[in-house]
This record gives structure tokens, sequence and C-alpha cells, in this order.
């Protein structure tokens, strides 16, 4: 489980204990502050604060006072134009800050973007925990043939069982040297910062993470695409239900313009322009590449 009993009550405890505002305050995101969600076998993802709502983008946009004459239909318009024509600035005065805990090789692949404040639990100073990222049967899977970066068939059977025996052996046996070579007790043995060294990457770890509306979007964009790698979307996928709850109407032009949207090359535009004008284009009379237009065909046929 990734909270303990103490753990726990401690959410619960601040949960239950409200304090009084005059900032705007999110109904969604409220409901949401300090719950923790369980994501892979030891993980978790909790909204630790957060600034700003759907008011607060249109209120930047326009550069108004409080609230404003506006409906709230003149705040979906306009913010569905920021959208759509990529503005980004508005988005950008609302923050959230996660607590999230991930394997590191999740961690190693979120950290690419640099567009967040961090700190990340420091094993220099304390012991991690005896925590591994085991993946659940479903999720093991072989090379990819046609994709360098992901996954093929699923491992099954006896292939798939000594798969996961090598993983869980390996882990334990990793941390029991960790442990074995900590100075504890008295007893003289290898300061943490050199110890932790030997531990795999399916360990642990934890950090705050804390980012703008804007960049938050593009992390969603491609972590919860359906071709990013599963340990990551899964943290990614709950992102987006959290932050559809905090600014329903951002996330609504987001979840159209971004997740569901396309982006074309001129190529492509001028391509779809041609068939819609009910011309017969061909790979080598588009100018594309082989691999642009497979890419091309298998969104447009």
């Amino acid at each position: 489980m990734p909270l303990t009993p103490e753990q726990a009550a401690e959410i619960a405890e601040a949960r239950t204990t409200p304090r009084p505002t005059l900032r705007a305050t999110s109904p969604g995101m409220e409901a949401e502050l300090y719950v923790a969600h369980e994501i892979l076998d030891h993980g978790l993802l909790r909204v630790i604060d957060y600034m700003g709502d759907d008011a607060a983008i249109c209120q930047a946009a326009r550069v108004s006072y409080g609230r404003g004459t506006k409906a709230v239909t003149d705040d979906r318009g306009l913010i569905r134009y920021l959208m759509r024509h990529w503005h980004s600035t508005p988005f950008e005065m609302c923050e959230v800050k996660f607590h999230v805990k991930l394997p590191v090789f999740v961690a190693r692949q979120w950290i690419r973007h640099r567009t967040a404040n961090v700190n990340e639990y420091s094993a220099r100073y304390s012991i991690l925990d005896r925590e591994f990222y085991i993946p659940a049967p479903e999720n093991l899977a072989a090379q990819s043939v046609v994709n360098n970066q992901g996954r093929g068939e699923l491992l099954e059977g006896d292939e798939a069982q000594r798969v996961l025996d090598l993983l869980r052996d390996d882990a334990m046996r990793s941390f029991d040297h960790y442990e074995g070579m900590l100075s504890q007790d008295g007893q003289k043995g290898l300061a943490r910062e050199l110890a932790r060294m030997n531990l795999p990457m399916n360990t642990y770890t934890q950090w705050y993470w804390k980012t703008d509306l804007h960049n938050l979007f593009h992390f969603l964009r491609l972590r919860a695409d359906t071709h990013a790698q599963y340990e990551i979307r899964v943290y990614a996928e709950k992102m987006c239900e959290i932050t559809r709850a905090w600014v329903p109407l951002a996330y609504g032009a987001f979840e159209d313009y971004r997740l569901g949207g396309v982006n074309l090359s001129a190529r492509a535009k001028e391509v779809l322009q041609r068939r819609l004008r009910g011309e017969v284009v061909t790979q080598e009379m588009s100018g594309m590449s082989k691999g642009e237009w497979r890419e091309f065909q298998a969104e447009w046929g």
C-alpha cells in the first residue's frame, strides 16, 4: 500500500481542517486537495496546493479586476480562443503542486519536462523504503519490432514468470546489499550517499512537483497520449482527471484542441485540400517521406 495508517490519518486531518481565504478557489480542486490516488503497485499522486481557476485565466487575458462582468459562456469562448491560437501566458496564471511517489526510471523520464519546480526525497539524508515497481503480468511485454521506444506482444507463461522472478530477485538482493552497507546502530558502514548507488531503477522515490497550467497541459499532451509509456501514462491520466475537476473550461478546450486534435504540416494540409477537391494524391505526389505518408494515412486514411 502507498500509504501507512499514520499518513492516511494525517491526510484525513488536513482535509477536515478548513482554512478561511479571500482568494478564488475551485470547488473541484478543493475536493481533490490532499487525496492520495494509488498508482501502480506502490505509487501515489496527490495535490498539495494550487492557485487560480478558469476565471483567473480570463481575468489575466482581459487584465480586469475581480470577477468582471462577463458571463460563463463568454469565459468558455475566450478560453477556447486562447487554446486554439496557442496563447500561453493566461494559462500560466494557474499553478498546481503535486506530491508524487514513483519508480526512479519513471522519474528520470518525467524530469525531462524542465518547466517545473521539483524537490525530490533525498537518499543522502534518509534511508529508502524497501519498495520496488514490479509490472503486473498484463503490462509485461517484449520489445516492439517496429518501434525502438515501444512494446510489442505480451510475454506469457514460463517466460513471463522468469522475467518477473528476475526483477523481484534482483531488486530484493540489491536492497539487502544496500541495507548491509549502511552505517546503522553505531556500526561503521558506507555513507548513505554512496550506498544508494547500488539500488535498481525500479526503486520508488518521491517528490513535490509544481508547475503552471500551460506547462502541465504540455506534459499531459505528451504523457497521456496512448503512445506514451504505460508507467508514466497512468500518472498523467489521473492528472487529467484532477485537472478537469480544477479548471473544467480550460481542460475542455485542451481536450478538444490538444488531446483530441491533430497538427498538420503544410504538405499534409495541401494533400487534404486536394482530396477535398476530388483529386487522387499518392505518396510520390505529396512530397512527403514514406514515414510521413504512413503516419498521414494512419490518421486520415
